[in-house]
């Protein structure tokens, strides 16, 4: 769902491109569930299957990590769960702030999966003077007056934008200025950010977009008569219904 802003071959400590970065919050998800099943070991099969991803492309990931498993008994499920949870910095607590406390900033900060998951809301911020003092989620509601003695206080460097557009880079910028070097965003519009400064953006419209795009697609090949597994299939091998002509050109 969420799309960068910058885009690396390779994160700066070990080597592992981003690819792989994006993949493993995936597999560390897999394997707290396993986890809290107590299940000791897991096999890549079973893993890149709970993950969503092939096996080899787990295997090859866990290779950046200098995680091989063992033949015939698979990997170790809380070593994987430290390892990932290392490598993504989340054996220490992240302070975040998020700005912008309308109906998905505070769904945000009522999200329960923060704290699990190395992450602490430090505090929320509104432009509007009405909400200043407001408890949402249990965090007093502070003015947009205040957000750099706010961050610098808490050490924040991980902001949340969840402000209406044109409000968005404005709130960046102040973001960015107060020693904010990742920023989640929710707004919809592009941020323009420095160099150093990462920048996910999360765009529900334009993945209901998508799905739309690939409902008519299958809308289209039921009224000419051709059953999408078919097409799939012909897709996949290149070839059309007489045999050798591409039933899709590529995009």
């Amino acid at each position: 769902m969420a799309t960068g802003r910058t885009h690396r071959p390779a994160t700066r400590s070990r080597g592992i491109p981003e690819a792989t970065v994006a993949r493993l919050p995936l597999y560390l998800r897999a394997l707290t569930a396993l986890s809290e099943r107590s299940v000791p070991t897991v096999s890549s099969e079973e893993l890149a299957a709970a993950a969503g991803v092939n096996s080899a492309k787990l295997r090859k990931d866990f290779s950046y990590l200098g995680s091989y498993g063992t033949r015939g008994v698979g990997y170790d499920v809380e070593y994987l769960v430290y390892q990932i949870s290392r490598e993504l910095g989340l054996t220490q607590d992240w302070p975040v702030v998020i700005v912008g406390i309308g109906n998905l900033g505070a769904a945000l900060a009522n999200y329960g999966g923060f704290a699990s998951r190395g992450f602490r809301v430090a505090a929320l911020i509104d432009a509007d003077p009405a909400m200043s003092g407001k408890p949402v989620a249990g965090i007093p509601v502070q003015h947009t007056d205040d957000l750099e003695s706010i961050i610098a206080e808490n050490g924040v460097s991980i902001g949340v934008i969840a402000t209406p557009a044109g409000a968005a880079q404005q709130v960046c910028d102040r973001l960015v200025a107060a020693g904010v070097t990742s920023i989640l965003n929710f707004a919809p519009t592009v941020l323009s950010v420095p160099d150093g400064v990462d920048v996910r953006k999360v765009d529900l419209s334009i993945e209901l977009q998508i799905l739309a795009f690939h409902e008519q697609r299958k809308a289209g090949e039921e009224a000419a008569g051709e059953p999408g597994a078919v097409l799939q299939a012909r897709k996949e091998s290149g070839k059309g219904p007489d045999g050798d002509v591409p039933a899709v050109m590529p995009a």
